[in-house]
């Protein structure tokens, strides 16, 4: 078993008693080109955020074990790197802190025998440092099943939720850096493929969540013993990240990242509509971030990680993008 890192009661008070508001709500209002295109060697970015604190929006990496930045006008530059940081996968930052869902799907630089299909974490890292202040064990609290931390929400109280492609659970940690299994669905959680994926909070108290292999989405209510009931009036649709914006806007990338669906609900989504598809631009991508009012997704070549399963000599690739949605 892991061990999570200890804070004295001072600096618990500094990462989880403010309000757990994104970074990128308070964006300066400059313009942003529709397109990014970026040099990153063998990255594979998974997630993105934007910082406004930095100016840049922040990506992660399945290979390489370490996180990076890229600039409006396509400059990328490595961020940080821990030990303990094996594979990066979805990413919120907030409050000055950058919140990462750490697993090993086999092709990481730091992938090991131990950890490959067995890792979900969550890693808490302090803008400003770069220092690695939270280590929270999630995979302890399942013992015996594959894992994958894939996603993370954050509420206003300074919940994190973290969802897991191989087992049907959704993970909670609370305020003081404690995780318990929110909520574990054999029937509609599970996938023979691959399972939870985007996750996000709503303000009306409740969780939108993907799974990709069903090609449904799930709403967690959190108000109501965290039941489980399937967003109705989509037939399919098998989403990666998932953004919220506003109330009724719910943007989830799909078609094995080749589009991004705009969904919308006026129902607090027990049921739901594709209302529009943008499908210029994309390939191969996983997850987006709002910023300055516009939606911004990453192409991170997904599809080739899964070609190269067993082999990761085969992932070479250095050139991503970030794709507004039009």
């Amino acid at each position: 078993m892991k061990k999570n890192f200890i804070f004295s009661a001072l600096l618990l008070a500094a990462v989880f008693g403010l309000t757990a508001c994104e970074d990128h709500r308070d964006s300066p209002e400059a313009a942003f080109p529709e397109r990014i295109e970026f040099v990153a060697e063998r990255q594979y970015p998974e997630g993105i955020a934007y910082s406004s604190q930095l100016d840049r929006f922040i990506i992660t990496s399945l290979t390489q074990g370490k996180l990076g930045t890229v600039s409006t006008t396509g400059q990328y530059q490595d961020l940080l790197s821990a030990p303990e940081l094996i594979s990066g996968v979805g990413v919120k930052v907030a409050n000055g802190r950058i919140f990462v869902a750490n697993s090993d799907n086999g092709v990481s630089i730091k992938s090991s025998p131990q950890t490959a299909r067995k890792t979900a974490e969550l890693l808490v890292f302090n803008l400003s440092t770069r220092t690695l202040e939270r280590r929270v064990d999630l995979d302890d609290l399942v013992p015996g099943e594959n894992h994958f931390a894939n996603d993370l929400a954050l509420d206003p109280a300074g919940k994190v939720y973290v969802t897991d492609s191989f087992s049907p659970v959704i993970y909670q940690v609370d305020a003081n850096g404690q995780a318990s299994v929110l909520v574990r669905d054999e029937t509609r959680f599970s996938s023979p493929s691959f399972g939870l994926n985007g996750i996000v909070y709503h303000p009306n108290g409740y969780l939108i969540v993907a799974n990709t292999g069903a090609g449904k989405l799930y709403k967690v209510d959190l108000n109501n013993g965290n039941a489980v009931t399937e967003v109705g009036g989509i037939s399919s649709l098998p989403g990666d990240g998932l953004t919220l914006v506003g109330t009724t806007d719910l943007y989830v990338v799909t078609g094995s990242g080749s589009r991004v669906a705009l969904v919308q609900s006026n129902d607090n989504f027990a049921t739901a509509s594709v209302v529009q598809m943008d499908q210029t631009g994309y390939s191969m991508a996983t997850t987006s971030t709002y910023v300055n009012g516009d939606i911004y997704t990453l192409n991170a070549r997904i599809g080739e990680i899964g070609a190269a399963m067993g082999d990761p000599s085969k992932l070479q690739s250095d050139t991503y993008s970030i794709q507004q949605f039009k």
